[in-house]
């Protein structure tokens, strides 16, 4: 990792000297009621030089558990290092937080517009925002997600095959899963990729709803690479995982082959032998019940937890192929 110049770091115009706190306003536009809106940047720099870390959270405003990582990465001082500086952003979009809605009050996707624009949309503004204001100050950033529309993500990580950077990385975070995915158009991940930061996204639980497992791992992991950075000011005689962090090459989903009442009966993370049975969908009336079975051995990474599903819905997403990693 390269880091960059450690001098004065100046964000949205306000200068942050090396051992300086500060509470820098992310502000883009009021509430329709004129009410101005808050969104705070949280700077923790250390005298000693070294890299400059990114945790950012609620690009999509239902996302509470993401928020909640950064959050206790706050008020436990992890983000207080010893060396280097760590920006946390906990909700990017707080429009959206504030309306309990993913997108923007203009209907956009704010996970989609970037790098976005000065005189674009109110999504688009924010995102141009974050990305000339805020990213040429980084070396790294972690940013938190969830599930969504009632899907339970396990705790992984995401990023594209082959960056070797992003693997070492990853290996040192430590979440039970690793899934290879493509950078997806005008995402945060792929504007940050195309910048040269190195960014990892983590995936955990799912929309409004805060998970202790998901948070521990989220905030676990974000401890071991600080460390591994040399940044952590706290003293901790192991943070080695539990486990083993397995890399999925390639993975499906296995939907729905008919409408009705859905319970899941297998664990998220759970390995699986084919044809083991993971749930039953059955009617309102008691006369239809049909056991889903894995199509394949693999892991269950996310799991549909809505108890009505229609034909096609996405129920399971098993791994189909392991990456074996070297340590």
């Amino acid at each position: 990792m390269t880091e960059i110049n450690h001098g004065d770091l100046i964000i949205l115009g306000v200068t942050i000297k090396p051992g300086e706190s500060k509470e820098v306003n992310f502000n883009v536009a009021n509430l329709h009621t004129s009410t101005p809106v808050n969104v705070p940047i949280i700077i923790e720099r250390a005298k000693k030089p070294g890299p400059t870390v990114l945790f950012t959270a609620g690009i999509h405003g239902d996302e509470v558990n993401g928020v909640e990582i950064v959050r206790q990465l706050i008020s436990k001082g992890i983000n207080k290092p010893k060396a280097g500086t760590v920006i946390c952003m906990p909700v990017i979009n707080v429009f959206g937080f504030i309306n309990l809605k993913r997108e923007f009050p203009d209907g956009r996707d704010l996970n989609r517009v970037f790098p976005g624009s000065p005189t674009g949309s109110l999504a688009g503004r924010v995102a141009h925002k974050l990305i000339t204001e805020v990213i040429p100050n980084v070396d790294m950033i972690i940013d938190f997600h969830t599930g969504g529309s009632g899907r339970f993500n396990a705790p992984q990580l995401r990023f594209e095959k082959s960056n070797l950077e992003l693997i070492a990385l990853a290996k040192v975070f430590g979440a039970p899963f690793v899934l290879y995915s493509k950078n997806l158009p005008k995402s945060f991940r792929s504007t940050c990729s195309k910048l040269g930061k190195p960014i990892l996204l983590f995936e955990g639980g799912k929309s409004f709803h805060i998970d202790d497992a998901v948070t521990n791992s989220g905030v676990n992991g974000s401890k071991r690479i600080l460390k591994h950075l040399g940044m952590l000011a706290t003293t901790i005689k192991s943070m080695r995982p539990k486990h083993d962090c397995v890399f999925i090459d390639d993975s499906k989903w296995q939907r729905a082959k008919f409408s009705g009442m859905f319970k899941a009966t297998i664990r998220i993370g759970a390995y699986v032998q084919k044809k083991d049975v993971l749930g039953y969908i059955t009617d309102p009336y008691g006369k239809f019940n049909y056991f889903v079975k894995a199509p394949n051995s693999g892991y269950i990474i996310n799991v549909n937890e809505s108890p009505i599903v229609y034909q096609g819905d996405a129920l399971f997403h098993i791994s189909t192929k392991l990456k074996r990693v070297l340590k």
